[in-house]
């Protein structure tokens, strides 16, 4: 008995959890190396909802690191207008993803700094009027590429999370953390550096079909890496080498987010909440894995409006955790 109060001790304490994540991260690795597209649709299917869940119901209990809860509901509209984008491919809203996702996440920064409502609804029209520019050029434009389409996916699950692996070790002045960051971002280099020989490059059709609607992440990271053009109905995504490299790279990236979330419960504390809320989250998350195996598709369309909802809803912490970094940085160069 002491002995097992002697592991969750040590696993609860700060340089236990960075090494428990340092253990997640090579998990990550291994899994996306050997089965990249799988472990990616299995991580998004059945890790992403309860994330998603949790992290909304964790964010809610702090207030979303805002003012006034009432801000986020601009949040809520600017997601259901993507929403309708999303089941309407024909939609003129579409045409303006990036603008709506750049002023979300100004919008964020904003109210984080500003109480008078009347100020908050000019700096915002005013940041959707001048990010118009972002869509002059539409899709083949980086700008709007990077927030159209990078933000709400690779940004949100490797750059955020790198950067709250790096806050934290800031914070408390933690070797082990900063450990942690150093093989976060070796993980992360290695699918381009290394690639092993041996391992299996069949993708199912089950698969293949699942991917589809992910597969403009990778088209444009292809092109984003140098590696040429890829069209979006190109059967080489699932065997060219290059192409292998970018979806390993997502597989981790995504893997290790929804795993990097379950393994701080001790530190943050998202599993405190009431039983009948718990018992609510658990319940969608069972329904939400059963549309998914049901239809991939259907379970797609049926979480993207929670899974949307949870980036959205997380932009105003990104923003504080910058500035926190900032803060400690600052901090050691006065030092």
């Amino acid at each position: 008995m002491n002995g097992s109060k002697s592991l969750i001790s040590g696993i609860s304490s700060e340089n236990g959890i960075n090494y428990l994540n340092i253990g997640l991260m090579v998990l990550s690795l291994v899994a996306a190396y050997i089965l990249p597209f799988e472990v990616f649709l299995f991580s998004y299917a059945v890790l992403g909802p309860l994330h998603y869940l949790t992290e909304i119901s964790w964010l809610d209990k702090k207030n979303y690191f805002v003012k006034s809860k009432k801000d986020i509901w601009l949040f809520v509209v600017l997601v259901i207008l993507i929403t309708i984008g999303m089941f309407n491919g024909g939609s003129r809203i579409n045409h303006y993803l990036g603008s709506i996702l750049f002023s979300g996440f100004v919008y964020a920064l904003i109210i984080l700094f500003v109480e008078k409502t009347a100020l908050k609804l000019l700096l915002i029209f005013l940041t959707f009027i001048a990010s118009l520019i972002f869509n002059v050029n539409n899709y083949p434009d980086v700008i709007f590429l990077l927030f159209a389409v990078w933000l709400p996916t690779i940004i949100h699950v490797f750059i955020f999370t790198g950067a709250f692996i790096l806050y934290g070790a800031l914070k408390t002045k933690s070797v082990s953390g900063m450990v942690s960051l150093g093989v976060f971002i070796l993980c992360a280099v290695s699918f381009f550096v290394y690639t092993p020989e041996g391992l299996p490059s069949f993708v199912s059709q089950y698969a293949q079909k699942a991917y589809y609607n992910f597969k403009v992440l990778n088209t444009t990271l292809y092109s984003l890496f140098g590696y040429g053009e890829m069209g979006f109905r190109d059967q080489a995504m699932f065997s060219n080498e290059n192409s292998v490299k970018i979806m390993r790279f997502i597989a981790f990236a995504y893997t290790y987010h929804y795993l990097n979330w379950f393994s701080k419960t001790s530190v943050i504390k998202w599993n405190q909440v009431s039983r009948t809320r718990m018992s609510l989250i658990v319940g969608l998350w069972i329904l939400s894995v059963v549309l998914y195996a049901v239809s991939y598709e259907i379970g797609f369309y049926a979480l993207f409006l929670l899974s949307l909802l949870h980036v959205f809803f997380e932009f105003p912490l990104n923003h504080h955790t910058f500035i926190g970094i900032g803060k400690e940085l600052k901090a050691i160069i006065r030092r």
